[in-house]
């Protein structure tokens, strides 16, 4: 590295260094940012609002009615008095579901026979409406094999499956949203910051005093997009405590993880540089910064399964870095995975970084 480049790149970090508003977006994208997604973007519901009617007044029906509130899931509205009341408070937004208990359920229970109860649901959120449905089911289930194998005569399942999760145990959402968030922050700051400073400095008129120096437009290049990979990676510490403290383990090698996350950032800096490449303002560089994060996040799996997707937009997800990204994260996280596991998400990213880099630094230059 020559001393004009090492002159270029201490210059950008003293610049960089005295932009506080920068510095303070950025630790708040890699740590509040991904606390404050977590929390409000979780799938995982709890404390659904259940109203209850109880026509049977039974000791067993009273224990169906305790199994639904066992756990965190759901939390009693009311016992509604009616079919009507209940009807009522689905209608009116102060229950999520209704449990209507028919008279007889008990008897038919100890005969062995089928017994029916009613799960009313509010589909206006067809989401929460699917979670609960399972949830329901689950506990109706667990319920039911109880009754069973306490009944003289009356065989328990022949067939009890063993689950074992893997990986999530818990099969909670909260550790893929922190993962999935880390990247979004990786994205963000290595679009915007490269585009925002070149622009910044053509809006100043400065780039303009660098390009009459003997620096070449390489060096140039280079001393706008390191800062930003450097800053990326060190950024990246602060959010493995966040991650932390929503209980996601590290079960892969870090080092890996850090690797694989300045690939990853030599991506989305290729695509804040062909941004700033076509801007001419501050505006136009946010405003097409934003146009192009939401379709590469979209795409990315973190919000909608691919498999779910149309088929085009499958294929167009391939080129998506965060879509390997996000399967890196999550692999060195949660699966332990190493480098044998995941080299196809690694060249895909080479593939796309390299492409985007070049392409970045070759408009670069014309511009």
């Amino acid at each position: 590295m020559g001393p004009r480049l090492t002159s270029l790149i201490l210059k950008e970090f003293i610049q960089f260094s005295r932009n506080r508003v920068v510095l303070v977006l950025i630790l708040f994208l890699y740590t509040g940012e991904v606390v404050n997604c977590t929390v409000a973007l979780s799938n995982d519901i709890k404390h659904l609002l259940l109203t209850v009617l109880d026509f049977d007044r039974t000791p067993e029906s009273r224990n169906l009615e305790r199994s639904f509130f066992a756990g965190e899931e759901f939390k009693l509205a009311a016992h509604s008095a009616s079919e009507a009341e209940a009807g009522d408070m689905l209608q009116s937004g102060r229950a999520s579901l209704a449990l209507i208990i028919p008279t007889g359920f008990a008897r038919e229970l100890a005969q062995g026979a089928p017994s029916s109860i009613q799960i009313l649901l509010d589909g206006t959120n067809s989401n929460t409406a699917a979670i609960a449905r399972g949830y329901a089911l689950g506990v109706v289930d667990r319920f039911e094999r109880r009754s069973l194998a306490n009944i003289a005569g009356t065989p328990a399942a022949v067939v009890q499956p063993v689950l074992r999760v893997w990986y999530n145990p818990d099969l909670t959402f909260t550790r893929f949203m922190v993962l999935s968030m880390i990247a979004a922050a990786a994205l963000m700051v290595g679009v915007i910051q490269p585009a925002a400073s070149i622009v910044h400095e053509r809006e100043l008129g400065t780039i303009e005093q660098l390009m009459v120096t003997p620096i070449t437009t390489g060096e140039l290049f280079l001393a706008k997009t390191l800062p930003t990979l450097l800053t990326g990676l060190l950024a990246v510490f602060p959010s493995l405590l966040i991650a932390w403290w929503f209980g996601v383990p590290l079960r892969g090698s870090l080092l890996l993880f850090v690797a694989l996350t300045a690939l990853f950032l030599l991506s989305a800096i290729g695509i804040g540089v062909l941004i700033a490449a076509v801007a001419r303002t501050l505006q136009q560089a946010l405003l097409l910064a934003f146009f192009g994060l939401f379709p590469v996040m979209f795409l990315s799996g973190t919000f909608v399964p691919i498999k779910s997707m149309p088929d085009f937009l499958q294929k167009s997800s391939l080129l998506s870095p965060v879509r390997y990204y996000t399967d890196i994260i999550l692999g060195i996280f949660l699966k332990g995975a190493g480098f044998a596991e995941l080299w196809p998400q690694t060249f895909a990213l080479l593939a796309i970084g390299s492409v985007l880099f070049s392409c970045s630094l070759l408009m670069f230059r014309r511009n």
